[in-house]
């Protein structure tokens, strides 16, 4: 998995990328990757989105 603290885009291949909650595409170099971070039991949740039109796509069950 990629170092979420890095920039986005550095060493990213389709292997290692994160995938989109929506629409399930890697997030390769996108400019616009959105990630909404939860604490879940004690433990940091990161759930990624190519851009702000599927982040507002995104049904979020835990709501």
């Amino acid at each position: 998995m990629v170092d979420l603290t890095s920039d986005l885009g550095e060493d990213v291949d389709e292997t290692n990328a994160p995938t989109c909650a929506a629409c399930g595409e890697p997030i390769i170099q996108e400019p616009t990757h959105r990630v909404v971070t939860r604490i879940e039991d004690g433990i940091a949740t990161h759930t990624h989105f190519c851009d702000d039109a599927c982040r507002a796509t995104w049904n979020d069950k835990s709501n």
